[in-house]
């Protein structure tokens, strides 16, 4: 079993941070704050945050330091679309010290659904027919990430629709639910996202900001709300 996989079955509700960049400052305000799992990018634009990643080859090193030390599961998107996934580059992942990968399903080519060594997840968009997703289990992926919110209406706040849309989507799977921070969630999310039965938030830049005090504080902000739905009354 793999890192991230043990993770999701283990904790109730993990808190995993999208880097706004790959920056090892930013990694380690991400880890001392609490995250539970990190994300990066390489090869893709990155609509929440307007960065463009370029290729791997450009953050080895940094993604390198990061791994050396974050301990706990380390993922990354290796492309922003299905021709620039390059099967020499996502077999360098693992010797890189990545544990999982996460990429839209329709960039996905079909190279990356054999066993690279790292926990495959992916993700859809608001398009997809969601009764889709009760088929991934069988192609043994680790988790879905529910990237469901319409570009436009990125950093509006969460609404009952998309609650019922996640639990939705956690009926149909059969594999762990990571909501990422497409919306403007705030700590008061963190609830009623576990009651869906989401395994895990994903803050992106949209919550955390692109700045150092900015992901510090969205971090702490989260990790609180999560370790307190653990804590008895």
């Amino acid at each position: 079993m793999g890192n991230f996989k043990e993770l999701l079955e283990r904790k109730p509700l993990s808190l995993v941070v999208s880097l706004p960049e790959n920056d090892i400052a930013l990694a380690r305000a991400a880890m001392e704050e609490g995250a539970d799992a990190l994300k990066v990018h390489y090869n893709v634009g990155h609509r929440a945050s307007g960065n463009h990643f370029g290729p791997l080859d450009m953050y080895a090193e940094v993604f390198r330091a990061i791994r050396s030390e974050f301990g706990g599961p380390l993922g990354v998107v290796p492309s922003g679309s299905i021709d620039g996934a390059q099967r020499e580059d996502v077999e360098r992942l693992g010797g890189l010290g990545f544990d999982f990968y996460s990429i839209y399903a329709h960039h996905l080519p079909s190279f990356m659904l054999s066993d690279l060594g790292l926990d495959p997840t992916f993700a859809i968009n608001e398009e997809y027919d969601a009764s889709l997703v009760t088929s991934a289990a069988h192609f043994g992926f680790t988790a879905l990430e529910a990237s469901i919110v319409p570009g436009k209406e990125y950093g509006t706040p969460l609404s009952f629709a998309d609650v019922l849309k996640y639990r939705r989507l956690v009926l149909q799977a059969q594999i762990p639910v990571l909501v990422p921070s497409q919306r403007k969630l705030v700590p008061e999310d963190v609830r009623v996202l576990r009651d869906t039965g989401v395994k895990a938030i994903m803050l992106g830049a949209v919550v955390t900001g692109n700045t150092e005090e900015q992901l510090r504080r969205a971090v702490n902000g989260f990790r609180n709300a999560v370790d307190s739905l653990n804590r008895p009354d």
